[in-house]
Formats: C-alpha cells, structure tokens, sequence
C-alpha cells in the first residue's frame, strides 16, 4: 500500500526533473545561437597607436632584436625578412620600428658567410643612407679569409661610413691570429705579421671614418689567447684612438683575476675578498 501512495511523487519529480533538463537544453542551445552570432560578427581592429609608446617599444623589440649579429646570410629570408614586414603597415610603424631593428641590433662591416664573403657590396654598402644613421653598434669579425684577406674588404666610400652618425660601439671578435702559432705555416700570405698589420689598418680606418665610436669591444675564439699578437696590436691601437676597452662575453676576460695577485691576496690574508 505504501508504493502506491509513493508513485505520484516519484511521477511529480521524474516530471520536474525532465523539465528542468528541457531548460537546460534550451539554454545551452540559445548560448551556442550568441556565440556563432558573436563570431560572425565583424570584429573592430585592434588599434595599436592607443598603446602608450612604452608597450609598443615592447613589442618592437620582441619582434626586431635579434640575438645574433646581423649579416649577409642565406638565412635572412626565414630568420629576418618577416619581421621587416612590420615596417609596410603604415608610415608611423615603419619610422617607430625602424629605429628598433637599425638602432638596437649589431652590424656586420664585412661579411664572413662562405657565400658573401667575396661579394662587391657588404650588406653595410647595401643599406640606404637613412638606415645606417640609425645604427648604434657595429662588429668587426677578423679570422675568415686569412689566407688570402677577401677583396671586398676595404674601408672606402662604398660603406658610406659619414652618415654613421650614432654609432658608439665596434665588436671586434678575433677568431684566428695567423701570427700566434707555427702551425699556420705554409697558409700565411706574405710575412709572419701581414695579417695583424692588414687587420690593425682596417681597425684605424674605421676609427678615422667614424668618430662617434668611443668603447671598443674585444672577444675572441678560445684558441685565441690575450697576449696573442694579434690581439695585443688591436688593443694598442684602440687605446691610441683613446677609446674604452672592453671584453666581450665569449672568453671572460673581465672576469678572469690574475693567478699571481690572487696568490699575494692569500698570503695578506685577504683571499676572502674574492670569494
């Protein structure tokens, strides 16, 4: 008698609860209607010119500054040419873009690439005049084509170095010294010093064309010691220049403490300085 009595009520909320599933089921349908009219929708372009010019440097330098030093290479069209389109949006990008990419990245003077390091035209003469007042910090690579230093590679009016205007740093990465060791003998051109002497005149000539450079970078290949001869002509010849010396981060030279003086500290008691 007592599941008779139960039956209506089980009936009553079996109903309720269909009902409310039916509901629910309207509802997601009636969302999923917004939404595909949501997207259908024209969108309003997102307008990047109301960002304060401190974000859109952000996104700039996320978009143009590479890690590596720029040159003539067969990578560019993946690695480099697509960000440059940022510079076709309008003329207000190009300008604010322009200064990122030309004024925070290094550019190679001479190109090292097998492919270009012959070439006519480095990729410093290929640039318009415009660009090149914008560069900040330039790198000089010396090692490839020693034995027979590359043609293209002269300090002349191609480069168009008088209108490096804002130019305040040259690296210079020495990756072979001819001069430091017999076993380059036999792949030499002419005397054991031509090389140190051909790359201390390109060194001069570059101080003399641009005399907004006032720091010099020095860094080399760990084959390449400090007192090596090379190294040392290029060091005397920027301190004649009266430009500031510093290393460069591959060898870590300005961290290196002299053993000797390490070694005196400890006997006055005072190693711990260094520790």
């Amino acid at each position: 008698m007592a599941r008779r009595k139960e039956a209506p009520m089980v009936r009553r909320r079996t109903k309720e609860i269909d009902a409310l599933i039916a509901q629910m089921k309207a509802v997601s349908i009636e969302d999923q209607q917004q939404d595909s009219d949501s997207e259908d929708a024209p969108r309003a372009p997102f307008r990047f010119f109301d960002l304060p010019y401190e974000l859109r440097l952000r996104v700039y330098e996320a978009l143009l500054v590479f890690p590596k030093t720029l040159d003539l290479d067969p990578s560019n069209h993946r690695a480099v040419a697509p960000s440059l389109r940022l510079f076709y949006a309008s003329h207000r990008m190009h300008d604010e873009a322009s200064r990122v990419f030309y004024g925070r990245n290094a550019f190679r003077l001479f190109p090292i690439h097998g492919r270009y390091i012959n070439a006519k035209y480095p990729l410093f003469a290929r640039l318009p005049r415009k660009y090149r007042a914008l560069i900040t910090r330039l790198e000089l690579r010396l090692g490839p084509g020693f034995t027979r230093p590359p043609k293209g590679w002269v300090v002349d009016s191609r480069l168009g170095l008088t209108a490096v205007t804002k130019a305040y740093k040259l690296k210079i990465f020495v990756e072979i010294d001819p001069a430091s060791s017999d076993i380059f003998e036999g792949f030499r051109t002419g005397e054991k010093t031509f090389y140190t002497e051909y790359c201390v005149s390109l060194l001069r000539a570059l101080l003399a064309q641009i005399p907004s450079v006032h720091e010099v970078e020095l860094d080399a290949y760990p084959s390449v010691s400090k007192d090596s001869p090379l190294l040392k002509a290029l060091l005397d010849e920027a301190k004649l220049n009266q430009k500031r010396i510093a290393w460069g981060p591959e060898r870590g030279w300005d961290k290196i403490v002299d053993k000797d003086l390490v070694g005196i500290l400890e006997k006055m008691g005072l190693g711990g300085i260094w520790s």
